[in-house]
């Protein structure tokens, strides 16, 4: 016989997991963390890990789905211009601040290596992304500041896809003024 709240006990462990596995990645990188690593950071036993995941990967990716659902809120201020601004500026801290921004560029140099996590990645993360991306958008075209013909997708690659290539390919910075111009370019797409 079951005794206990099998159900709270099995979330509070989740999520020591997915936050043990954030806090690992952000301070030694991805190469470093280990299942033991997480299990012990998370104050778990192993077989509890690997009642829910395969590997470390699996764990760095459900980590990711969850924190960026949650850390990355879209504010809806009634104009393009303004909530563009506002959700460029809080993707920008999350790719480069945050813990989760760490996980996210970890699992996308992982990808480069791994084929069934790049398809992952291509399967179940980005597209969620890429939904979140297209929502100051398409609230525009809704509003009509934007024509309904408009190509949606090609204004996300234009807008969001230059602060990815800055954060994960070439380290340059991503500045106020480049958040600008690339608001600026994406409003005048009409």
């Amino acid at each position: 016989m079951h005794r206990g709240n099998r159900h709270g006990r099995s979330e509070a462990a989740r999520e020591a997991v997915l936050q043990a596995a954030d806090d690992l990645v952000a301070e030694t990188g991805y190469a470093k963390v280990t299942i033991e690593g997480i299990a012990a950071r998370a104050g778990v036993a192993k077989q509890t890990i690997y009642r829910w995941w395969r590997s470390k990967t699996d764990i760095l990716v459900d980590a990711f789905v969850a924190d960026s659902a949650q850390e990355l809120t879209l504010p809806d201020t009634g104009a393009l211009r303004t909530d563009l601004r506002a959700h460029l500026d809080e993707l920008v801290r999350f790719l480069e601040v945050s813990d989760s921004g760490a996980v996210f560029r970890a699992l996308a140099g992982q990808a480069q290596h791994d084929p069934e996590l790049a398809a992952r990645l291509r399967a179940e993360v980005l597209p969620r992304l890429r939904a979140r991306d297209r929502v100051p958008f398409d609230r525009a075209v809704a509003r009509g500041e934007l024509p309904a013909e408009v190509d949606v997708d090609l204004l996300v690659d234009q807008t969001v896809g230059p602060i990815h290539f800055r954060v994960l390919v070439t380290g340059e910075p991503v500045t106020p003024a480049l958040l600008d111009a690339l608001v600026t370019r994406a409003d005048q797409g009409r």
